[in-house]
């Protein structure tokens, strides 16, 4: 057994100076925790006195905060959510192999390839420089009227095909940036190992590439979450256009605060599981 060996005895006791550091760190989280927890209820508390206070807080909440057109109007915007949800799980499994294969064609040095990076970063210059809810409206209306066979007509997938293509030009960029940011000599490294381009490409730079990118790409399919709404504008009926519908004749914008709190629902977790990969990114730069 080797003197570094701890054996079948476990590790040994911390020493009294350590136990007494870990001490101090244990109250010091402490203290900072319930510090930010008083100083957090103090201000929560103070708004929600200053708006509930406010000469127009009961109309403002029987207009916006209405506990009766919320019961009433959850059934339809909870069914018509669903519609945001699979859209979104279908765009995002259609960017990811779209923006990747139009980031690889960006990087790649062949002069054979000319032609199809100028493609390429014209798609992302173009997707880019266009507002979603303007590409939403010229595929929704713009593909139908082509009149060619194979289009689709259903308005979903018509939806479907706006939201990739603009969103896939954002994710492109992202993913191409993360290839960038690998250090050269990773490339020269899987060379040098007698990978040919393409193996180094796939087993080195990508593996590394995206786990670099991974925070970002998350922020944008926390957009991509919400953006499901723009759907709306061509006729499909998703949780705005059904929030929309409930408050046309009620007259009561509460059905849209309805529709808000299932985005947040879903886009805070997302929000909060891209803040743990940042940290935890961060943590493994710092420890290399």
């Amino acid at each position: 057994m080797t003197h570094a060996d701890p054996g079948p005895l476990g590790p040994p006791p911390l020493s009294a100076r350590q136990q007494q550091r870990n001490a101090v760190r244990r109250r010091r989280t402490l203290r900072r925790a319930a510090v930010g927890t008083v100083s957090s209820l103090v201000v929560l508390g103070l708004l929600a006195w200053v708006i509930t206070s406010a000469p127009g807080w009961p109309r403002v909440r029987e207009t916006f905060f209405s506990g009766y057109h919320a019961r009433e109007s959850f059934p339809a915007i909870w069914d018509a959510f669903w519609l945001n949800v699979r859209l979104f799980l279908t765009v995002e499994a259609l960017v990811l192999p779209l923006a990747l294969l139009v980031a690889v064609v960006r990087v790649i040095p062949s002069p054979a390839m000319a032609p199809f990076k100028i493609l390429a970063a014209a798609y992302t210059d173009v997707f880019r420089g266009i507002p979603t809810i303007l590409v939403v409206m010229l595929v929704g209306f713009g593909f139908p009227a082509l009149g060619l066979a194979g289009v689709p007509t259903s308005l979903f997938w018509l939806g479907v095909i706006a939201l990739t293509l603009s969103y896939g030009a954002y994710v492109a960029e992202v993913i191409r940036a993360g290839i960038l940011s690998v250090h050269p000599t990773q490339w020269a490294a899987g060379r040098a190992l007698g990978l040919g381009y393409g193996q180094t490409l796939t087993r080195v730079i990508l593996p590394q590439a995206v786990r670099n990118v991974t925070p970002p790409l998350m922020n944008d399919f926390v957009s991509l979450q919400k953006d499901t709404a723009l759907v709306s504008t061509i006729g499909l009926v998703e949780a705005l256009r059904a929030a929309s519908v409930y408050q046309a004749s009620t007259f009561n914008v509460t059905s849209l605060c309805v529709a808000a709190l299932f985005f947040i629902v879903v886009t805070i977790p997302l929000a909060r599981f891209t803040d743990w990969l940042t940290i935890r990114s961060m943590r493994r730069q710092g420890g290399s």
